[in-house]
């Protein structure tokens, strides 16, 4: 296993695949450099005298700059550097797309609904208009399990706290949320659930439905009826009922939307699980599919990356509205825009935001940016789509799945447990996090680092994991029944 590794030959520092011992000599392309402190995995090492204030060079990019002078040999990272980030910025379109060589498509055994969409799950849901109900939605799953037969595979609601004492802003939010995951396919049926006198009202909500099938989507108003459990019940029949009328056949891949999210990142985030899900990308897209890219801020310092990628002008101002409007969003709470990292991200050897951009944009792939849609908004278009969403990971794999992601792949370094409504799978960055923590980890992208398999084989091997996630293959968010949404949330509360 190697010991470090020079992703681009203009970087003037090396990354640490491993914990590294004081002493360790990192020899290659044409450089002898000796550790002159232990570094731990995932960080970074000074292959090139740094002054103080040159550029700190990682993917070919300046992540930052140095705070002291820096000797070959030493340790980077925030006790000697810091980021070069501002406030919002222009930009300039300089086209440079490339489409992937079209393959063929491969195919996975999916739900083909009735309106034409396809699902990767048949499941019943029940969605809470308001916070007040949520308990009642938790009795109904509970007590209704036996309507998991044949061909349904679970009963499932997803509580939140909105829906009443919202104003503006976020009571839209919170409406265009709850009725784009109304309409996601991975449900065959829904039954939507209120209170009554919450100010998401029953009209409002179906006014943002738009047209639906009366047969796959069913209303309850607990104060309209004595026994909203026993309602619930009748409601839920119908449900499977037509729910269990689908089963599974096969489909093409090209009609896959596969959300893409990372979270407790590490140094090794962007040299081999963000990587291997952006080859991935590139791969669904040439076969005709979809992917999704979001977590906005973690593209601030990044933006070179994708910009240029936008397949047209009008494509390139919706990029340019979507990062500028997200750090006139910052500054608007008298935030600082670029107060990130999180510790979590520090430890793990993420200095700056452009570090961590630079590692997160890599899910992106190569191929061109077809369209960036608004919070609540569904990909309309095929190939890779950008999404306004924040980096929080329970809101940003919520807004992935309103987007109709059928499916989230969420990387990470440190692991978390946490599920999307949409199967989420987790990739770990290093074989540790994937040894250490098997119930969470489904996919394990440090044998990048480890080198017993290059990108291009771990891409091939997470398109097949994914197609066999399609057909029915749980991950283990599911297996132990991990699904909660989370609601993007910005004014007062009444």
């Amino acid at each position: 296993m190697p010991d470090f590794i020079h992703i681009h030959p203009n970087d003037n520092v090396v990354v640490a695949l491993h914990a590294i011992a004081k002493g360790t000599v990192y020899a290659a392309d044409g450089v002898s450099v000796t550790a002159n402190t232990d570094i731990p995995q995932g960080h970074k090492m000074a292959i090139k005298p740094l002054a103080e204030n040159e550029h700190v060079i990682k993917y070919g990019f300046s992540i930052g700059h140095a705070t002291a002078d820096i000797a070959v040999g030493d340790w980077v990272h925030t006790h000697n550097m810091k980021t070069n980030l501002e406030g919002e910025m222009e930009y300039t379109y300089n086209p440079n797309i490339t489409f992937p060589e079209p393959q063929t498509p491969g195919t996975f055994r999916g739900f083909r609904r009735k309106d034409g969409k396809v699902g990767i799950r048949n499941e019943i849901w029940i969605i809470p208009t308001v916070g007040c109900v949520n308990d009642v939605a938790k009795a109904m799953v509970k007590e209704n399990q036996d309507l998991v037969t044949g061909s349904i595979e679970g009963l499932y609601t997803f509580t939140h706290p909105f829906g009443c004492s919202q104003t503006g802003h976020d009571h839209a939010q919170t409406r265009k949320l709850l009725a784009a995951l109304t309409r996601h396919p991975n449900a065959g049926a829904v039954l939507v659930l209120s209170l009554g006198c919450e100010n998401l009202t029953h009209e409002q909500f179906l006014a943002e439905l738009g047209d639906f099938d009366a047969d796959r989507v069913k209303f309850l108003t607990c104060q309209h009826v004595s026994d909203e459990m026993e309602a619930g019940r009748a409601l839920l029949e119908e449900c499977a009922k037509f729910a269990a009328q689908f089963e599974r056949e096969e489909i093409s891949a090209s009609e896959l939307v596969i959300g893409m999210k990372c979270g407790g990142s590490d140094g090794l985030s962007g040299i081999t699980a963000n990587p291997t899900v952006g080859r991935f990308s590139d791969m669904l897209v040439a076969q005709g599919g979809s992917t999704v890219l979001t977590e906005v801020p973690e593209m601030f310092g990044a933006e070179g990356f994708l910009m240029d990628r936008c397949v047209n002008d009008e494509i390139f101002a919706k990029a340019v509205n979507m990062i500028n409007g997200f750090k006139a969003y910052f500054i608007s709470h008298n935030e600082v825009v670029y107060d990130n990292p999180s510790p979590g991200n520090k430890q793990g050897g993420i200095t700056t935001l452009e570090d961590k951009s630079c590692g997160c944009v890599q899910k992106g792939g190569s191929a061109p940016i077809m369209d960036v849609i608004g919070y609540g908004d569904a990909v309309t278009t095929k190939g890779l789509n950008m999404l306004y969403g924040p980096g929080n990971d329970l809101v940003s794999a919520t807004a992935l799945t309103a987007a109709g992601a059928h499916m989230v792949l969420f990387t990470t370094g440190r692991g978390t447990p946490f599920g999307a409504p949409a199967p989420t799978m987790k990739l770990a960055t290093n074989t540790p996090l994937a040894t250490n923590k098997r119930t969470w980890i489904d996919f394990n992208a440090g044998v990048v680092a480890d080198g017993t398999r290059t990108l291009d084989e771990a891409a091939q091997d997470l398109m097949e994991l994914v197609l066999a996630t399609a057909s029915g293959k749980q991950t283990w968010a599911e297996k132990k029944g991990y699904r909660e949404i989370s609601i993007f949330k910005d004014g007062v509360v009444l």
